[in-house]
């Protein structure tokens, strides 16, 4: 008597990472909160364009009102687009190193150090006070999330595993 060929492969245990370190936990939990605090950079920036108007007429009171608006206008715009870019990293970033991805680990390092290079250059354009704020939160979000991710407690978590045979 012949018995049936299985139409699928009986259940192998699954021999892929193991369960992501609390410290992985605690840097996407952080990632979630960066791309929560980007999302109320894009809010504040909206509430507050009076005091940005303030900002630009106090930097440059020799700009013409057609400058100002343009002014206004353009910082307001990049702030929702930089936003929008900024809360899509973020979550792009918890999921990939919620999953152990040794090259998202890196990338966030690198995003972590280009949002650095932002903030510094934050200081010396004019903005509403209270996206600086923020802005200053979300970066010390990023600075946790790094320091999670590269610690001895992750470094395992994100080493390749070899491919069953």
């Amino acid at each position: 008597m012949y018995e049936s060929y299985p139409s699928s492969s009986p259940e192998l245990p699954e021999q892929g990472r193991p369960e992501a370190p609390n410290s992985v936990r605690n840097a996407v939990r952080l990632m979630y909160a960066g791309a929560a605090l980007s999302a109320i950079v894009v809010i504040v920036t909206l509430v507050s364009i009076g005091s940005l108007k303030a900002n630009i007429l106090a930097h440059y009171p020799h700009y013409t009102a057609t400058q100002r608006h343009t002014a206004e206008v353009a910082a307001v715009v990049t702030s929702i687009i930089g936003g929008l870019i900024a809360i899509g990293l973020w979550l792009w970033m918890a999921w990939a190193n919620g999953r152990g991805r040794n090259w998202a680990r890196i990338v966030a390092a690198v995003f972590f150090g280009i949002n650095t290079l932002d903030l510094l250059a934050s200081f010396a354009r004019v903005h509403a006070v209270g996206s600086l704020i923020v802005s200053v939160l979300v970066w010390l979000v990023g600075l946790g999330a790094i320091v999670f991710l590269f610690n001895k407690e992750s470094a395992a978590y994100f080493k390749p595993r070899s491919a069953p045979r």
